[in-house]
């Protein structure tokens, strides 16, 4: 027997039931007993369709899918691949035609043959009305004496707030007391872990907490379990959990009492007719129960602001109102005058400490160039000789410094000078070569020193000033220079904070425009338009091997440049796209900083870039740096620029001015520290203060983000106690990738090294891929940052040599990957094509698709 036969008697029990149900709710509205007939010919509709009703509901919802489809295909209709929602509908229509039950012809039989039945029906509904509404009129009585009794409790509570508070005082002085002296204290790192047990501590002592809220946060050695967001979860019991639970049963066993004495008499004989019984002050408790728990609340919240010591002295003495009143009004005028000198020692510590803050930065970032300095601003696009003009009175000076953003520049120019016979030494953090009798020196910016005399300083780079973390070493090269000269460089939107950093200084201005031209091309670029000279970008060295691969493949000669390949590596990438060996170049934004190559085209591959924080559209001054690298004089007569997509968004990108750089970084100098060691000796403190610190208008902080999290791997250790703030600080402000976590274990394991007087911890070197090849030559780098810190000269030499092996391990490297690289699915490793947008395999997709699908 299927589903449907099954359930088409008990649709008629129902079907019947409703009837007698009906008849009822009839009856119960008749003053007097109506006819039989007179019910049939006034529900005569609802009678015709409830059959109707009761079966084709019940029907739809028990019949499985399976079976109303083989009653359909019965019936001739053809189910295969129908929907759903039509099956549902094909089967309601037939089913209204199926054996249908006549409920009329019933109902007359049952009455005709049970005469007496419909007289007893009236009976029984009439009583079962009558006391309906006895009990709805009983149940208005209840809630206006329920709305009487809470009305009456919130005066009460009101009335006698403080009398009713001094005797929770006093309990909760002698709960306290011995809470003091019995129990143990215990200890926990993490509140909300409960694997392992607590630690005991010992005694409390009543001595260190000031308030009763400081001695609330501690645990009581219990677990209790707490509903939130719809679930239940344990935590570690605190004090506070168990005095708000102290609070609210105390005023709910004693507040009822006292209240139910001052009841007005009117009020306990409305209770008792209201509802059959004497009150009690148990009944009362779970009549005003939320008043009592609102009470309780205000309570809990005044003891919070009571002090340990003055509830302590109640404990020994018996509840009497007037002399506790007496008390507590006491002791909460001395309550009060003790919080305004809290409040002012408060505001004086924050005076004293904003006086500090002025004192330690305030005039640290004040610009004061040095007078008799000439400033020459070379201004203008990328690629039209800035660089090349300051370096020529370098050249021709007695002493010199170029100060340089990139360590490969630095090289640049310290093998430039060399090969045109001027003398010239180089120094980076990770490196120095000193040529005996040089004047002038090649160096990264942070290498600069501002009492070093030089007749020419150069500043290339100057739009850097605005970088977060590195803008400062600009400012403080350009506004504490010691030259007679100091040539500057930098892009146009530079021009405007360069003349406001040396105010009245001696300014001479050169400006320099594009002589070739740049031509945007109209047709999106793809691969396939590849030609000799071009340099394609992109933004992660992931698609630089990729891209690079893909060329090669095609016939192409390619070298490369990213961000994180050896300067050495990246600059024979260069000299062989230089000297024609490789015909193209894929690169990343590195390109457009300082590197002069001959590029016919510059293309994007991407108009989006990630910046360690989130992925964004270039900016128009990132997108005129790379796309002015394109054409070289002598070369080419025009620079050509392409771009994959959305042409018009990108043309209009660097063809629109530049907004004026607006603020500069500033960042902790040694001034700074030698003030700030006046007042503290702890480094926590430092950066405390510097978070506090309001920069100057026009200026923001560097964040010391990198800084912040080395020191707390050495805060408080004996790291920190054996050297001097300064010290401690310099190794800190190394610049290495510290986003590396086994270059901060070196950082750690060096650091720790030089605090104990033990021999450095090597750098370790694996040679298996490139990456590790990479990562080997980054840990070589820091190894030297520290020699050279520490004046370890001859080991450095040593290093440098290890790291120029490493360095030609990863060009050789770069060929094998090249050659051998495929695009995997980052999820499974399947092979993908090379032209696939996704980074993963369509399986993973629609797995990845299927899963999300199950967990909505």
């Amino acid at each position: 027997m299927g589903k449907l036969e099954a359930i088409y008697p008990i649709a008629i029990e129902d079907t019947k039931q409703k009837i007698f149900q009906d008849i009822d709710r009839y009856l119960e509205y008749q003053d007097n007993l109506p006819a039989f007939d007179t019910y049939i010919s006034d529900r005569i509709s609802y009678i015709e369709q409830i059959w109707i009703n009761v079966w084709l509901n019940k029907a739809s919802n028990a019949v499985p899918r399976k079976e109303k489809k083989e009653f359909l295909d019965e019936k001739g209709y053809v189910t295969e691949g129908i929907d759903k929602k039509l099956i549902n509908s094909l089967f309601r229509n037939e089913l209204r035609n199926y054996h249908p039950f006549e409920v009329l012809p019933w109902l007359k039989g049952f009455f005709s043959a049970n005469k007496h039945d419909w007289e007893d029906r009236y009976v029984k509904a009439r009583d079962s009305f009558f006391k309906r509404q006895k009990e709805q009129r009983l149940a208005v009585e209840r809630w206006k004496v329920r709305d009487s009794l809470e009305e009456a409790a919130h005066g009460f509570l009101e009335g006698n707030t403080l009398p009713l508070y001094l005797r929770v005082r006093h309990h909760i002085s002698k709960v306290l007391k011995n809470d003091l002296e019995t129990k143990l204290k215990f200890r926990k790192t993490d509140l909300y872990r409960l694997e392992e047990p607590l630690e005991e501590q010992g005694s409390f002592k009543p001595t260190e907490y000031v308030m009763l809220a400081d001695f609330f946060e501690e645990l009581t050695g219990d677990i209790h379990s707490l509903f939130d967001w719809g679930k239940n979860h344990y935590e570690y019991e605190t004090y506070y959990h168990r005095y708000e639970t102290l609070v609210l049963e105390f005023i709910s066993d004693s507040v009822p009492a006292i209240f139910m004495e001052l009841l007005p008499d009117n009020l306990v004989l409305d209770y008792s007719n209201a509802y059959g019984e004497e009150m009690s002050a148990g009944l009362l408790k779970e009549l005003i129960r939320d008043e009592l728990a609102d009470f309780s609340e205000a309570c809990f919240e005044e003891l919070q602001e009571e002090y340990l010591s003055d509830l302590l002295k109640l404990s020994e003495l018996p509840f009497d109102e007037g002399v506790h009143k007496e008390i507590f009004e006491k002791d909460e005028a001395e309550r009060e005058l003790r919080k305004a000198e809290a409040l002012a020692e408060q505001e004086r510590r924050k005076a004293e400490e904003e006086r500090i803050i002025d004192d330690i930065f305030g005039k640290a970032y004040t610009s004061s160039p040095g007078k008799g300095i000439k400033y020459v601003f070379h201004i203008g696009d990328t690629n039209t000789g800035k660089t090349h003009h300051a370096l020529q009175k370098m050249k021709n000076a007695e002493s010199g410094i170029y100060l340089a953003p990139l360590r490969l520049l630095a090289l640049e120019v310290y093998e430039k000078l060399n090969r045109e016979g001027v003398s010239c030494s180089l120094k980076t953090g990770e490196e120095e070569k000193n040529v005996e009798g040089a004047a002038h020196i090649a160096c990264t910016i942070e290498m600069f020193h501002e009492k070093d005399y030089y007749e020419v300083i150069i500043i290339d780079e100057a739009q850097m000033i605005a970088d977060k973390d590195r803008g400062f070493s600009w400012y403080r090269a350009i506004t504490k220079a010691n030259a007679k000269e100091v040539h500057i460089i930098g892009s146009r939107n530079i021009r405007m904070m360069l003349f406001n950093l040396v105010g009245e200084a001696d300014i001479e201005l050169h400006e320099y425009s594009r002589e070739i031209p740049l031509e945007v091309e109209s047709r999106e670029f793809s691969l396939k338009y590849t030609k000799q000279g071009d340099a394609l970008v992109c933004f992660s060295r992931r698609q630089v091997l990729e891209t690079a691969s893909r060329l090669q493949r095609n016939g192409h000669t390619v070298s490369m440049i990213y961000g994180s390949m050896p300067p050495e590596t990246r600059k024979r990438q260069i000299e062989m796209f230089n000297r024609g060996e490789t015909t193209v170049i894929v690169a990343t934004d590195a390109i457009g900083m300082g590197l002069n190559l001959p590029i016919r085209r510059i293309v994007f591959l991407e108009n989006e870039k990630f910046d360690g924080t989130r992925r964004r559209i270039l900016t128009s001054q990132e997108v005129k740096q790379i796309a002015g690298r394109a054409g070289r004089k002598g070369i080419y007569d025009i620079g050509k620029v392409a771009f994959s997509s959305n042409i018009k968004m990108m043309n209009r990108l660097l063809e629109q001015p530049d907004d004026p750089v607006q603020t500069f970084a500033i960042a902790p100098t040694s001034a700074v520290f030698e003030r700030f060691q006046r007042y503290y000796r702890n480094l926590g403190t430092f950066f405390e203060l510097w978070e506090k610190f309001e920069p100057p208008k026009g200026t923001k902080k560097a964040s010391l983000s990198e800084e912040r999290e080395l020191y707390e791997l050495v805060r408080d250790t004996k790291i920190e106690a054996r050297f001097s703030l300064m010290d401690l600080y310099g190794f800190l402000h190394l610049p290495f990738s510290a986003k590396e976590p086994g270059l901060i274990r070196q950082w750690l394991d060096t650091v720790e090294a030089i605090a104990e007087g033990s021999e450095l911890p090597e750098p370790i070197i694996k040679s298996g891929n490139l990456e590790e090849l990479e990562l080997s030559y980054k840990a070589i780098g820091l190894h030297l940052l520290f020699l050279y810190r520490l004046g370890r000269r001859t080991e450095a030499v040593y290093w440098e040599r290890v790291r120029e092996e490493i360095s030609d391990n990863v060009h050789d490297h770069l060929k094998d990957e090249v050659i051998n690289y495929q695009k995997k699915c980052k999820r499974c490793g399947k092979k993908l094509p090379d032209d696939s947008r996704f980074p993963i395999c369509d399986a993973c997709f629609h797995s990845r698709q299927s899963s999300r699908r199950r967990w909505r």
